[in-house]
Formats: C-alpha cells, sequence, structure tokens
C-alpha cells in the first residue's frame, strides 16, 4: 500500500493513478487551507494544480529518462519550480509561499509514485496549517484595536504638523507609517497606524480631518502588519 506504484515499471495506468489522486489531493490540500487562508481564486487554482503538474513532470521523467539522468532531472525540476514561486511571481504573504511549497512538495512525492504518503500529507499538512493558523499564538494582540488611516492632502499643506490637534482629541496613539505623492505630484498620500480612543467618534474624527485636508479622499481599514520574506 505505501510502496511506490512504479516500483514495478512505468505503465498508462500509473500514470492515470497518479494524475487523478494528485489532482484529488491538491483540491482537498486548498479546500482544507481555505478554511483559514483568504487569497484570491486564482492562488487557490494555482495551488489546487501544482501537485498535479510537477507529479506529471517527475513521473514522466521517471518513465523516459536513466535513473541517473532522471534524478538529476527532477532535482533540477523542482529547483526551478521553487525559484519560479519565489522570485517570479508577484509579490505575495509568507503563507501563501508556504502552502505553494507544499504543493511542489506533495507533486514531488506524488510523482514518484508515493501515492498513499502524498495523500496523507496533504490533508495532515493543510490541517496543520489551520490547526495552527486557528491557535492564539502569533496574533500580536497589540494590534488587534489598531486601524490604518489613510489621507490625500494637497501638497501645499506641511502633513507633520496638519492633523495634530485632530490626532491628540480622537487617538491614543498614532504612527506615519508611509508617505507618497499621487495625482502627477500635485497631493500626498499619508498612511498611518491609529489606534482610537472611542470607537463610536469615527464619524466624527473623519469629518475633522476633512476640513484639514481640502475634503479629499480619507479611508480607514483594519491595520495588517507589514510582510516581510
Amino acid at each position: 500500500m505505501f510502496a511506490s506504484i512504479f516500483s514495478s515499471g512505468y505503465a498508462p495506468l500509473g500514470y492515470a493513478l497518479t494524475a487523478l489522486l494528485a489532482l484529488i489531493g491538491g483540491l482537498a490540500y486548498s479546500a482544507i487551507i481555505g478554511f483559514k487562508l483568504r487569497s484570491s481564486k486564482g492562488f487557490f487554482l494555482t495551488a489546487s494544480l501544482m501537485p498535479l503538474v510537477v507529479a506529471a513532470v517527475i513521473a514522466f521523467m521517471g518513465g523516459f529518462l536513466s535513473e541517473a539522468s532522471s534524478t538529476t532531472a527532477r532535482i533540477v525540476t523542482i529547483a526551478v519550480a521553487l525559484g519560479l514561486i519565489r522570485f517570479r511571481s508577484a509579490p505575495g504573504r509568507s503563507e501563501e509561499m508556504l502552502v505553494l511549497f507544499g504543493s511542489v512538495a506533495l507533486g514531488l512525492v506524488y510523482g514518484l509514485g508515493y501515492l498513499a504518503y502524498a495523500s496523507i500529507a496533504a490533508i495532515a499538512f493543510a490541517l496543520l496549517f489551520v490547526g495552527i493558523a486557528s491557535l492564539p499564538f502569533f496574533t500580536h494582540a497589540k494590534f488587534q484595536s489598531d486601524k490604518t488611516l489613510k489621507v490625500t492632502i494637497p501638497e501645499s499643506l506641511e502633513y507633520r504638523e496638519a492633523f495634530v490637534d485632530i490626532f491628540a482629541k480622537y487617538l491614543k496613539e498614532n504612527e506615519l507609517v508611509g508617505v507618497k505623492t499621487t495625482g502627477m505630484g500635485s497631493l500626498y498620500r499619508l498612511t498611518y497606524r491609529i489606534k482610537m480612543k472611542n470607537e463610536s467618534e469615527e464619524k466624527a474624527f473623519i469629518d475633522d480631518l476633512k476640513t484639514k485636508n481640502a475634503n479629499l479622499e480619507i479611508s480607514i481599514l483594519p491595520y495588517e502588519i507589514p510582510q516581510q520574506f
């Protein structure tokens, strides 16, 4: 049951069974992780099909190349796949990278013919991811009540001092975390990490900001700790 399906040779039935289980395993892996990880449909589609793609390449290499050549080719394939995920895809969150690396690893095990091990690993890793993500560790409780404030101001406004009185009135904490020019350089977009004194005063806070920023765009969003990966 746990031996490689290709231990007695490569046959069409073995390829078909490998492809089928790699597809099912990838879908189950992504579906379980989807309970805890929020991402795009495209990301989950990639995570679901990656084991099938990697397994197909690895399995066909084993069938058509000599053992020495196949081993070298497999190593190169995995290195290229991991490199493409890390350096040739759009910047993503660290947990998304982890999930994609897991998909590649599952594809490798499926491609080697260890279908039972790969299927167990797919479910186990997905459940482990969901379980650890559900624990109250690493949640940075300090930032749970923090929000991101984005304010657009005209270039003539001195932003360092413009909102001092308003911030003192409504905020417990504030930190300027980003400044960006927009509107062909005629506007600045400021990004702050803020903590309200009273959540019910959010509308009054925005109204007061509008009197200072010439009624330009203002948004308050949930705060996300910057990703570094």
